[in-house]
Parts: C-alpha cells; sequence; structure tokens
C-alpha cells in the first residue's frame, strides 16, 4: 500500500467498468473482519460509487445497506443506479456482486438511498450531545480484538467498553466513545458511513457473552452538509450506540454521532443478527 494513500481511500477506490453507473473495487486487507470486509467500509464503497455516477444529485441524505452474503476477498463489481430524480432528490438502487466458483456474478450486498440538494431552513434538536470529557483528556484504548479493522480507527471510550469479564451478567447496553480514523482524515460522506459502523455488537455489552453477531442491514442518516464536514475536519466524533430490543435471535440498535463542536453528523439504526 502506498504510504501517500489513505487505507480509507484504497478501501473505496472505484473504477469505472464501461456502463454508466459500472464500477468495479478490490477488498483489502486494511478493514478486514472476522470473514470478511467490516460493515462500515462496504457501506462506505457504495457512497463512493453514488458519489462517483455522473448523474448524481446532491450529496447523501441516506443509505440502508443489506448485507445478503459475507463480501469475499478479491474482486467486486457495483451497480448504482438512480431510479428517480426530482427536484431535490434522487433515488437510488446499488448492488454488490462477486463472481462464484464458476465464474457467475452472485448478489453479496444490495442498498437503496437517497441523495438531496440541501437548502438551508430552520433547524433544531431534540438530542443534544451529552456532557462528556473532550477528546484530549480521554487516552486512546490499544485495538480491543484480533481484527485489523480495529486499527483503522482511534477509539476513546467513556462508557461501554467491551466486557473485561464474560461472565454472562446482564448490563446496560450503552456505549459512548469518541472516534476518528487513524491515521487522521479530513471527514467526508464516506469516512462518515463508516463510522457508523464502528461499534461492536450490542449483546456483546448486554450479556457479557461473545456470541456470534453480524449486522443484516444498516441504514445511516446523513444530517450533515459538507460545510458541516469541512469544519468537523480531521477531529473526533463523539459516537454513542444503545440497543433496544433482544429477541429471537435479533436486536436492533440506534447510534448518533457529533462533531466536537456539538453538531449532530448522523444517525443510524441497524439489525444485527446473534446466535446462542
Amino acid at each position: 500500500m502506498s504510504t501517500d494513500i489513505h487505507p480509507l481511500d484504497q478501501a473505496v477506490a472505484l473504477t469505472p467498468t464501461g456502463a454508466v453507473g459500472h464500477y468495479q473495487g478490490q477488498t483489502t486487507q486494511d478493514y478486514w473482519n472476522m470473514v470478511g470486509p467490516y460493515g462500515g467500509i462496504t457501506a462506505a464503497a457504495l457512497v463512493q460509487a453514488i458519489q462517483q455516477h455522473p448523474l448524481c444529485l446532491g450529496d447523501p441524505l441516506s443509505i440502508t445497506v443489506n448485507y445478503a452474503a459475507a463480501l469475499g476477498a478479491g474482486r467486486f463489481d457495483i451497480e448504482a443506479r438512480p431510479v428517480r430524480t426530482n427536484r431535490s432528490t434522487q433515488h437510488w438502487l446499488l448492488t454488490i456482486t462477486q463472481p462464484d466458483q464458476d465464474g457467475d456474478a452472485q448478489v453479496v450486498t444490495t442498498a437503496t438511498a437517497v441523495t438531496a440538494v440541501r437548502r438551508s431552513t430552520w433547524g433544531g434538536t431534540d438530542l443534544a450531545m451529552p456532557e462528556v470529557p473532550s477528546p484530549a483528556v480521554v487516552p486512546r484504548v490499544p485495538p480491543l480484538g484480533g481484527v485489523e479493522w480495529l486499527n483503522r480507527y482511534d477509539m476513546r471510550f467513556l462508557d461501554g467498553i467491551i466486557p473485561q469479564t464474560w461472565d454472562g451478567r446482564e448490563t446496560d447496553s450503552l456505549t459512548r466513545l469518541w472516534v476518528r480514523d487513524e491515521p487522521p482524515r479530513a471527514l467526508d460522506f464516506c469516512a462518515l458511513a463508516g463510522l457508523a459502523d464502528v461499534f461492536f455488537p450490542r449483546v456483546w455489552l448486554r450479556r457479557a457473552q461473545r456470541t456470534p453477531a453480524g449486522t443484516v442491514s444498516i441504514t445511516v442518516y446523513f444530517h450533515a452538509g459538507r460545510e458541516e464536514l469541512a469544519a468537523a475536519g480531521t477531529g473526533h466524533l463523539l459516537a454513542q450506540a444503545r440497543g433496544q430490543e433482544f429477541r429471537n435471535g435479533f436486536f436492533d440498535q440506534s447510534a448518533q454521532l457529533w462533531s466536537e463542536a456539538g453538531v449532530m453528523l448522523a444517525s443510524s439504526h441497524q439489525i444485527v443478527y446473534f446466535k446462542e
């Protein structure tokens, strides 16, 4: 890997393959998880495909990513298609495919997204950033696990680090941490999509039991425009997540991300599979 290219930029690099909206990418070991790339980097690559499309209107407003199968090592193909364009919003369908052993393309990820032209209006918030110590006084923790993607983020936990003892004791699933890309990188929509998925499975905290778990579907809402992302720069984001319901092998998780200035940049919701 070239030292001149940030790991995130390499992971989301896409090459047009001829037809409009068709791109080819390559997985990297930099964001590798248990059996494939970390889910946040897959979402980031889809955001990249939208922004790279010559017909893209505005900036990302939301994206829903459905992980149909594990993305394997190697080449992958993205098709990004705007299916409806209105005056200020544009609606998208996206798929990621990979060839199987016979060379036939198999769908591994599907997604829908909305881009929009943001206009200046009244604004308010019903969920202000919690009062917490600044990232400068919160120590950074070493990577918490044996997977490579954890090395791509500077994490400074305030609440809800993964259990130190896996004893089955039930507790609250809330996590709060300061986080940013490692090495530091100016925030953009691709990076924000990845940061929305930095949390360990909530069931690990809720039960203190390290059970297999994986995201089935995640939706990220981008509340910030380009000006707010530029203002955040290379600073840390306060990331907060909490599970809401754990039942019949699935749980959901709500998350919020604020800039150091207290501006909510994104929120997300996901449904996660877990196994006994």
